[in-house]
């Protein structure tokens, strides 16, 4: 089964096991993504509704393309500027191609996630008992801020007068 897909703004005809260049998408290499944006699908000569046909890849690799050279040049004035540009991109492995056959996301990611979130934790309550003691400190410094609002707000009420139109010149003479 075949697919064309839009990412990047440029269009590729994929199919499962297929490697593509790509600009660059967020993930690191081994990342499983979906491209979303499958604009026609089919299989051999018939073609499938590209709205039920979705598409997983996996990342290979984040990579920058060949560089591309600008050069400046004025003739006979002696300016001459050599720049060179690298785009990035992602190098994707296409998984399979398919009807709401979404990939499998990885497991293991969010478990890495939840034990920072465990360490974090005693830091965030020792980190709560001086915020504590700063508390009446924030609340003294809200009551000036408040009057300055006010203050900022009485000359938002009080608007220039509007501009009188420029004076029209008298036509030329001929």
């Amino acid at each position: 089964m075949f697919a064309v897909v839009r990412t990047g703004g440029k269009q590729y005809r994929v199919t499962a096991g297929d490697k593509i260049a790509v600009e660059k998408l967020a993930g690191d290499a081994g990342d499983t993504i979906v491209l979303g944006d499958v604009l026609l699908a089919g299989d051999g000569e018939k073609l499938a509704e590209a709205g039920k046909v979705t598409v997983s890849a996996e990342i290979i690799a984040q990579a920058k393309s060949e560089k591309v050279v600008v050069f400046k040049k004025r003739r006979r004035h002696n300016y001459r500027r050599k720049a060179g540009h690298r785009q990035q991109m992602t190098l994707l492995r296409i998984l399979s191609v398919g009807d709401s056959k979404a990939a499998p996301k990885k497991a293991a990611a969010p478990k890495a996630e939840e034990e920072p979130k465990a360490e974090a934790a005693p830091k965030a309550e020792k980190a709560k008992a001086p915020a504590k003691a700063a508390e009446p400190k924030e609340a003294k410094a809200a009551k000036p801020a408040a009057k300055k609002e006010a203050a900022a707000e009485t000359p938002a009420e009080k608007k220039a007068p509007a501009k009188k139109p420029a004076a029209k010149k008298p036509a030329a003479k001929k």
